[in-house]
């Protein structure tokens, strides 16, 4: 088996974040916990994922802090699987996918389902990349620069 590569200590932040959710199958457990899911079977059924790989997604997002382990919500003996603050973090990140692949799929009909907003029941706009003045920014009129270094107090 090839070993994967890691990019924990990797300076670029994007590089970064695939080392906690760069696989489809962790994306996928994620985007299922937003909508709810929280049980190691309700993932596993949904997905139809093999148990040892779901298995060790989770291990993985428990340990990089995207899902917290807690006693079941029903007084049961098993555990369940629940968003934390990073976790939740990611749902700009999913949605970001999706309007992308109903924007440039080969067969977007075949999308099932649209984004919409719960109160309204209306879709969502698409997400834009904007300056701090509110203009609306292309990848051309960004770039990257040094982060300032930070100041030690004495």
């Amino acid at each position: 088996m090839v070993k994967r590569t890691s990019f924990e200590g990797d300076s670029c932040p994007i590089a970064r974040s695939l080392e906690a959710i760069g696989d489809w199958w962790s994306l996928l457990i994620i985007r299922e916990a937003l909508f709810g899911l929280r049980r190691f079977g309700e993932f596993q059924s949904k997905l139809g994922m093999a148990k040892n790989i779901l298995s060790v997604r989770l291990r993985a997002l428990v340990d990089h802090g995207i899902l917290a382990t807690a006693p079941a919500s029903d007084g049961s003996a098993y555990q369940e699987y629940v968003l934390t603050a990073k976790g939740r973090g990611t749902f700009p990140i999913l949605v970001a996918l999706r309007q992308w692949s109903e924007e440039f799929d080969d067969h977007p009909e075949e999308i099932a389902t649209i984004l919409v907003d719960r109160e309204k029941g209306r879709p969502v706009k698409k997400l834009e990349m904007r300056a701090e003045d509110g203009r609306l920014l292309s990848p051309a009129e960004t770039t990257l620069k040094p982060r300032p270094s930070r100041r030690r107090s004495a």
